[in-house]
């Protein structure tokens, strides 16, 4: 792919056609609560007053009472460079990020499925075209080994991967496979939370997804730039700019109530996507009255046939960390993923910044974590790399990422007991809303690292996590929820698991 094909040319009559669209947030049509012509206002508004003090402070203000913002308010921020206004901008993202998910920090890992694909999408290694991927699909044997191996990690949570191939990958096999990963228990591990991050589908799939017990739906828009859009996905499915942007909805509809949003950051311009996704979250808000449970932040990076040399609209990291800090401002309640597409530098940078989900110990290829096993020992197995959907910046073990994390006075948690409580949708925002979520979260989240220190930790990162919950204990408000969460930490040393609130 060339810079060229990354930045296609808009005719005059396209960009009339596109800025003569109304504006409306509330709308089920994809460009009209996607607006082309509101984006590009933003932007020149946005550049217009980024150094109109009165404006920006009376956003921080905004900002600090935790109301969160419009996408002109954010865009505004963004585009602010006023030294002492941006130190503050990114103190009060640290403010805002202690006072909804404290220190705790959720783990999960993806889990690959399948990476055949019959897209075109010219940034990804799946697309249809290429011949130098090793195609695979896991059978449901292959799928219980790659659980055990998670389990065996410490891992509780998931976000299952596939690409979009309706021959091989089709819903029947997605809810299949969800049941075997919910059905694989060994020694005291146990999957108990699945995300899925597949394409586009119906309502009536999404009712089977919702069936079967998922966590949250994620789905990445990739660029809301419509014109973009279509020139990076130029054939399959995923080609269909309102099909895919429509996705939500769909999926609320069909009763998912946890929905994750994020775009590719370095498809389009950041300022086009970062308010294309204020955008995407009003509208969710507007229409069903309850915004996305997580925003992903991938950036495009390295991966078999794919060079970030041909995307003049990567994102530096400076500029990285302002779209982290500014998302905490505007979406206070909303979880933020960050994966190991970022090096341990930049995750520990965004961390204090707003982020509250990282993985660790990831795989990116199909099989990824058997195979890990038995390379080590001493098995031959494929080239890793020869499969995997990006490259990894974090190479890092759960026990590494785990150390560090309480290294920095993090808690590491590997609680799902919201979803599993029925915590979801408005029900938890609600709760996040008004203060009240850190009341479950906080012991669920001491009493999930005690499973993993007492099962999987190395001798190092168990003293540390020890002297973490300890520590922590005190912060719990209630003399009645801290008695009971040492009384389920002592039954977890004693050897029994599961405790929620």
């Amino acid at each position: 792919m060339t810079a060229e094909t990354s930045a296609p040319q808009i005719t005059d009559l396209t960009r009339h056609k596109m800025n003569s669209i109304p504006y409306n947030p509330a709308s089920e049509k994809a460009e009209e609560f996607i607006n082309h012509g509101e984006i590009l206002d933003t932007i020149a508004y946005a550049a217009a007053h980024k150094n109109d003090r009165a404006l920006v402070e009376n956003i921080l203000k905004k900002a600090a009472e935790c109301r969160g913002l419009s996408h002109r308010e954010a865009a505004v921020l963004m585009e602010c460079d006023e030294p002492d206004l941006v130190g503050r901008m990114f103190s009060l993202a640290k403010e805002i990020k202690r006072k909804f998910y404290g220190n705790r920090i959720v783990m999960f890992a993806p889990l690959y499925l399948s990476d055949w694909c019959v897209n075109g999408c010219v940034y990804c290694p799946y697309h249809a075209k290429n011949r130098h991927i090793l195609r695979k699909k896991l059978s449901q044997d292959e799928i219980r080994r790659e659980v055990i191996a998670l389990q065996d990690m410490g891992h509780k949570r998931l976000a299952i991967e596939s690409g979009e191939d309706p021959v091989h990958n089709p819903i029947e096999y997605i809810l299949e496979s969800i049941g075997t990963i919910y059905g694989t228990h060994h020694r005291n591990g146990a999957i108990r939370r699945v995300n899925v991050n597949i394409a586009a589908t119906t309502v009536e799939n999404y009712r089977k997804l919702k069936d079967a017990g998922i966590g949250t739906y994620i789905l990445f828009q990739e660029t809301y730039h419509k014109t973009n859009y279509e020139a990076l996905h130029p054939t399959g499915p995923k080609s269909d700019y309102a099909w895919h942007t429509e996705a939500m909805d769909r999926a609320m509809q069909g009763g998912i109530d946890d929905v994750g949003i994020g775009v590719l950051f370095g498809l389009d311009t950041y300022r086009y996507d970062l308010t294309g996704l204020f955008m995407h979250a009003e509208h969710l808000e507007a229409r069903f009255g309850v915004g996305p449970h997580t925003i992903s932040v991938p950036r495009i990076c390295p991966a078999d046939d794919i060079d970030t040399k041909d995307f003049p609209n990567a994102v530096p990291d400076d500029v990285f960390c302002r779209i982290v800090a500014v998302i905490r401002l505007a979406v206070p309640y909303t979880g933020m993923i960050i994966s190991t597409r970022e090096s341990q530098r930049v995750r520990e940078r965004v961390l204090e910044l707003g982020i509250s989900q990282i993985s660790g110990g990831s795989k990116t290829s199909v099989g990824g974590y058997a195979d890990e096993l038995d390379r080590k020992a001493g098995k031959a197995v494929a080239d890793e790399e020869n499969s995997a959907q990006f490259d990894i910046s974090d190479s890092r073990t759960l026990d590494e990422v785990v150390g560090w994390l309480l290294d920095m006075g993090h808690i590491p948690s590997f609680c799902t007991a919201c979803y599993r409580e029925g915590r979801t949708g408005d029900r938890f925002m609600s709760l996040v809303k008004r203060g009240k979520i850190a009341d479950c979260c906080q012991p669920n989240a001491l009493m999930t690292l005690m499973e993993y220190l007492q099962d999987y930790a190395s001798p190092q990162t168990k003293a540390k996590g020890l002297e973490a919950i300890r520590r922590e204990l005190d912060h719990i408000g209630s003399d009645k929820v801290r008695d009971l969460t040492v009384r389920h930490l002592q039954d977890i040393e004693a050897g029994l698991r599961d405790f929620r609130f």
